[in-house]
């Protein structure tokens, strides 16, 4: 699939400018636009709001090197999406299966908040990846509210349209489902506004949505 991903990308100026100052005290760090991972040709489109700093940032792979992957390779692996139960580095070996993950925001932003206009700059990469003439996607699994708008940005669909909330499911012009989940990040994990069986529940369901249309 045709992301039109650029590695390159200096586009959101405050965002170049963190990385580069995040590059000067972390050398080995990625610290560029983090591409999509996975099945090029899959059929569950997972996106996230944008690469931690020492998550994806450091690493070079979506949710990988942080807490919030922790969670989620786990439940990728329970759903028969990954090859193993934990993402380390880019080179681990790790296989994604009919599931490919990207973000709402390539590029770290200060304190994990990217700025509105940020998400809109950026929102051409997510546009590309969904509506590519070779992809494959039928579940488009949002991460989060930031997520969830980029999406419907991405297709130019009105936001009080598809209202956010956990385990929602709308089904899109396009064709495709796009389904809710909270996201996995620490500050949800540890005051229970999700929960891992809730969390499993949206992956279930993506399996099920899957199996059904075939």
């Amino acid at each position: 699939m045709n992301s039109g991903f650029d590695l390159n990308c200096r586009a959101c100026t405050r965002l170049a400018d963190f990385m580069d100052q995040v590059k000067l005290e972390n050398p080995g760090y990625h610290c560029r636009p983090v591409p999509p991972f996975g099945d090029a040709a899959g059929e569950v489109l997972v996106v996230g709001l944008a690469p931690g700093m020492h998550g994806a940032n450091a690493t070079g792979r979506p949710f990988t090197g942080d807490y919030a992957g922790v969670l989620l390779y786990e439940t990728l692996h329970k759903y028969g999406f990954a090859s193993k139960a934990e993402s380390l580095a880019i080179d681990d070996g790790l296989v994604l299966s009919d599931l490919r993950i990207t973000n709402a925001v390539k590029c770290l932003p200060p304190g994990n908040k990217p700025l509105t206009d940020e998400v809109k700059k950026c929102n051409g990469f997510l546009q590309n990846e969904l509506t590519a003439e070779d992809n494959r996607i039928r579940v488009i699994l949002a991460l989060g509210t930031v997520a969830h708008h980029a999406v419907l940005r991405a297709f130019a669909l009105k936001l009080k349209d598809y209202p956010f909330g956990h385990l929602n499911e709308h089904q899109l012009p396009s064709g495709q489902i796009l389904l809710d989940s909270y996201h996995c990040s620490r500050y949800n994990t540890n005051t229970k506004r999700l929960t891992e069986d809730m969390f499993h529940q949206v992956f279930a369901r993506a399996r099920a949505i899957m199996l059904k249309e075939h």
